[in-house]
């Protein structure tokens, strides 16, 4: 039996690579890679051109950017291909579609190499399992691997929004966690200190990664996950209840828009709301809605072009 990798390579237009990655990381919890080379203008000066660096580097596309989105053998390639393509064509997104694949000891014996220990803001720390990490005193270190759901914290979405979470977590806290995907948001806010923490996502290996991840950080008896969307199911988002002292969502500008009365009916007053997955020419519009329905804005974070909104109920 087959057990190597499919790459889907979405090739689009710089200026459009933000939305695109925001779309195929939606739909795929799999690995996903981005090939960038746009900084090298930038960077090219400042090093005195291409002479110190590898010349196949330098003389990349850097026009296009190439999203690649890795899927093992269990998983359907043709309809991941065309379910993102459906997406990218709906957001006016022009894009050329190639495959690869990656045999599975290639894949074993790379792919880890791009995960490490990295420190986020100024208690938290990430780390995947295979990696040893010695923490300091009052770091709180968060094992999370790669794998079947989104946000292991290499991801730029999850960083800014755990910077924003952080200083915002209270003893007793309760969390509700929209989008939860790998559940390294709630898990962040149970190990500072929140009381319980309630993971909803519309993909079903996200819930059951969650759960797990909760387990793997011993905080399992104080975290929930269910499936299912609040968009579109009226009674299971009232089943979700009320009252939050803390809502974070990481999902995209458009579903945040959507989903804004929701949040304000679950959060109590005085209640924080924490909004990442915004590209930053989003932003404006993001907070201006949010404002105008019933939200006072508190702060903001960004990490290459991704922002994170902090608001109060």
């Amino acid at each position: 039996m087959d057990t190597g990798w499919t790459d889907l390579i979405f090739e689009v237009d710089i200026n459009k690579a933000k939305n695109a990655e925001a779309i195929a990381a939606r739909c795929s919890g799999a690995g996903i890679f981005i090939e960038d080379y746009s900084d090298m203008e930038r960077l090219l000066p400042l090093i005195g051109g291409a002479d110190y660096i590898d010349k196949t580097l330098a003389a990349k596309d850097r026009t296009h950017a190439r999203i690649h989105v890795y899927l093992s053998a269990e998983d359907s390639a043709d309809a991941m291909a065309a379910r993102i393509s459906t997406l990218l064509r709906a957001a006016g997104i022009a894009f050329t579609l190639g495959r690869a694949v990656v045999g599975n000891e290639d894949w074993e014996n790379s792919w880890k190499q791009f995960h490490k220990p990295q420190r986020i803001g100024q208690r938290l720390v990430i780390r995947p399992s295979w990696e040893d990490f010695a923490a300091s005193d009052g770091d709180l270190v968060l094992t999370i691997d790669p794998g079947g759901a989104f946000g292991s914290g290499g991801d730029e979405t999850t960083r800014v929004c755990l910077r924003l979470l952080e200083p915002q977590i209270r003893p007793g806290d309760r969390v509700l966690d929209m989008g939860c995907g790998s559940g390294v948001l709630s898990i962040a806010a149970l190990l500072l200190g929140a009381q319980s923490a309630l993971g909803v996502d519309i993909d079903k290996t996200a819930v059951y990664t969650a759960a797990d991840n909760a387990r793997l950080n011993g905080v399992g008896d104080r975290f929930e996950s269910r499936w299912g969307n609040a968009l579109t199911d009226s009674p299971f988002a009232a089943a979700l209840g009320s009252g939050y002292d803390l809502l974070c969502a990481n999902i995209v500008a458009d579903v945040h828009l959507r989903l804004r009365e929701f949040y304000f009916d679950k959060l109590r007053p005085g209640g924080a709301l924490l909004l990442s997955g915004i590209i930053e020419d989003r932003a404006a519009d993001v907070r201006a809605a949010f404002e105008s329905g019933g939200f006072s804005f508190r702060g903001i974070e960004s990490e290459n072009g991704w922002m994170a909104l902090g608001f109060v109920r």
